[in-house]
């Protein structure tokens, strides 16, 4: 099974992240970027990546979700 795509759509989505106006649509498309970086690390078995990105979508989740709070 080819999930080679898998890693190019994480990549354009990392990518076009960088376009976001917003700053927390900035770290929601980030987190939703390395979540896409996740499954791919899983399925070609590359743990480092999977750990990695898991960290990033997590900090970056976090921060969207906190900074969205304080300003309401």
């Amino acid at each position: 099974m080819r999930v080679e795509w898998l890693g190019w759509l994480a990549t354009v989505a990392f990518a076009s992240s960088y376009l976001c106006k917003k700053p927390a649509m900035l770290r929601k498309a980030q987190a939703g970027a390395a979540l896409l970086w996740v499954v791919y690390g899983f399925l070609i078995h590359a743990f480092p990546v999977v750990a990695a990105n898991l960290v990033v979508a997590a900090v970056a989740a976090w921060s969207s979700i906190s900074r969205d709070y304080e300003g309401a």
